[in-house]
């Protein structure tokens, strides 16, 4: 990053010093610090003007748009692939030696004018640090069996995306204008839920569709539940998914009417 009052440099100079893997080491979504066990394998790699997006529960592509004449420098993430494809995040960025600062704007068309993000902002503050190729990456054995067993599980009629139609979350719904970014993907027994750029969910599944209500349990792979089972329920009607899972160590739920008690989630699916 420049000292104040000292001429910029210029946008190819900018995006040429970003080629490559950068590791993201650190994150807050709305004010909310995200657990450093959910970032382990996050990572962001720049190829031209091009980025690939990893590790953050789906991959994400598109193009990079810089302009070093605004101040702060100014960065807009065009994306083509990936469940964010045909969005575009507004941001800012600050790019000092091997560390990259960026605060990006998951919804809407309001710039952050700050390195901050706060409570229904919608603002993802993220530090990065030049890292390693993406291909020379290994991940975690539990990231790579989880995957294995993903891919050869049986299909349940959970597979597929999702797009959230409502949530609450600890008895207090939550915001409509969140909820639009919130998706859902299960593949085999691994389901991965995603608000933006942050995983809020990961974690292998069971079914008993044979009770009433239809049984499902989580064991979480990632965050601060990691390793904890939970307990749920579920329904399908038509295109819509109901899933409504008790807090960690919490008896299984009765009946699809929420509770107030931290770790008690319902939240409503759409078929995307």
């Amino acid at each position: 990053m420049l000292p104040s009052g000292t001429q910029l440099v210029n946008k190819r100079q900018d995006l040429d010093l970003l080629q490559g893997c950068w590791t993201v080491i650190a994150m807050e979504l709305d004010g909310e610090k995200t657990a450093a066990a959910m970032l382990a394998d996050a990572c962001i790699e720049i190829q031209g003007d091009r980025f690939t997006s990893t590790g953050m529960g789906a991959v994400y592509q598109g193009t990079l748009l810089l302009d070093t004449s605004a101040n702060p420098w100014r960065i807009d993430m065009k994306f083509d692939a990936g469940p964010e494809k045909g969005n575009t995040n507004l941001g800012i960025y600050e790019l000092d030696g091997d560390t990259w600062k960026l605060c990006l704007a998951t919804r809407g068309r309001v710039r952050p004018s700050r390195f901050a993000s706060t409570g229904g902002s919608g603002f993802a503050l993220e530090v990065l640090a030049r890292g390693k190729e993406l291909v020379t990456r290994t991940p975690p054995a539990s990231t790579k069996a989880a995957a294995s067993s993903a891919s050869t599980a049986p299909i349940t009629e959970l597979e597929g995306d999702w797009q959230m139609a409502s949530g609450i979350f600890d008895g207090k719904p939550m915001d409509q204008s969140l909820v639009e970014w919130v998706k859902r993907n299960t593949t085999g027994n691994l389901t991965t839920v995603i608000a933006g750029p942050n995983v809020m969910l990961k974690a292998e599944f069971t079914t008993d569709p044979s009770k009433s209500p239809k049984a499902i349990d989580y064991f979480n792979l990632a965050g601060s539940n990691k390793g904890k089972t939970q307990l749920g329920i579920y329904q399908i009607e038509g295109e819509l998914l109901k899933v409504h899972i008790a807090a960690p160590g919490a008896p299984r739920p009765k009946t699809f009417e929420p509770a107030k008690v931290k770790g008690d989630t319902l939240t409503v699916w759409k078929r995307a």
